[in-house]
């Protein structure tokens, strides 16, 4: 370790349980975070300046000013831009630490390339925002004996809760099946700043014990947080349960279905249409868009605002359609300008 190095780290390092020993485990270890909202740019943040060796960033959108109120990393020109979320946080990551490896993968996580996307990870971390994708996570984490850290956020009130694939319980143990009824959401219920903060930070200390060879001092603790009213609270896991249908029965039905169907997002007033690879000149598509409503570009992605819905087309043929959020209607307004 270089003499820069070592006292860029020096504060962390003379921290007894973490040590040097555990700062150069952190620069060996690949950390994957799903997501780059509220959650992921904190622990993004956190980790990068830690210094892990690689940081795998996974985004499916792009930075709005909306975006700016918790979603740290982030700036005016990032909005103004449209850059996707997991470019933009990678161009301020690499001020705030050079020395840190960042890929980028503008794509929305799914079982078609989960095990790409995930593969080679120490740790991964949850900064998603759908029942959905946090199964496939889980899926893949206890298949793959991959420890990985929940976290959820909405209003005042947040959790986060580690899964040991192999030791604790996984998270379909917890949550068998998928909440029912309606359930609040940023847009409905709104979302504040610091308890996106506070979870993401507890998800980042117990990855960073992870990725330090620490995993016996993970807490195996679900941490609940109301930063409004109170109170914050730390309650033991469940156990594991052999007839769980991932870590029990070891189906992984979430990872063997290959099929995208259209997603709403979270807070967006919004729903994403990907069920097949396409690929688009963005150039082509601009073009063909003239004169139907305004067009905005760059070399991510292609924004058409045609008055109703604001589309935003990426070069895998990925849409979100904003304006809606009914898969029916989202999949009219794709068809109506890119086809079949």
């Amino acid at each position: 370790m270089s003499q820069t190095t070592s006292n860029r780290y020096s504060r962390q390092t003379r921290f007894a349980p973490f040590g040097p020993e555990g700062q150069a485990a952190l620069g060996r270890a690949t950390a994957v975070i799903v997501g780059c909202g509220a959650l992921g740019t904190v622990q993004a943040a956190l980790l990068a300046r830690a210094g892990v060796g690689t940081l795998r960033l996974i985004d499916r959108d792009y930075v709005e000013t909306s975006n700016l109120q918790r979603q740290v990393l982030y700036t005016e020109a990032d909005a103004e831009a449209a850059l996707p979320k997991a470019e933009a946080a990678r161009r301020h990551l690499a001020e705030a630490n050079s020395e840190v490896a960042v890929e980028v993968h503008i794509s929305d996580l799914d079982a078609g390339n989960a095990d790409e996307l995930l593969g080679g990870a120490a740790v991964i971390l949850d900064g998603t925002d759908n029942f959905e994708t946090r199964m496939l996570i889980n899926d893949f984490a206890v298949r793959e004996g991959v420890p990985w850290i929940y976290g959820a956020a909405v209003s005042s009130y947040g959790i986060a809760m580690p899964v040991l694939p192999g030791d604790s319980a996984c998270f379909r143990c917890v949550y068998p099946e998928a909440p029912s009824g309606a359930q609040p959401t940023c847009e409905t219920a709104g979302v504040l700043g610091p308890v996106t903060s506070v979870i993401a930070s507890i998800q980042a200390m117990e990855a960073i014990k992870i990725l330090a060879g620490k995993s016996s001092d993970v807490r195996r603790k679900i941490f609940t947080a109301d930063l409004w009213t109170g109170p914050m609270r730390e309650i033991g896991m469940p156990p594991r349960d052999p007839e769980c249908q991932t870590c029990g029965r070891r189906e992984f039905v979430y990872l063997d279905n290959k099929r995208r169907a259209p997603v709403s997002l979270c807070g967006r007033n919004a729903v994403q249409i990907h069920e097949k690879k396409r690929p688009l000149n963005l150039v082509e598509l601009a073009a063909r868009l003239t004169g139907l409503g305004t067009i905005r570009a760059n070399e991510f992605a292609l924004r058409f605002d045609d008055g109703e819905h604001e589309v935003t087309v990426f070069p895998d043929g990925r849409a979100i359609i904003k304006g809606t959020t009914d898969p029916g209607v989202a999949r009219s307004v794709y068809s109506r300008y890119l086809g079949n």
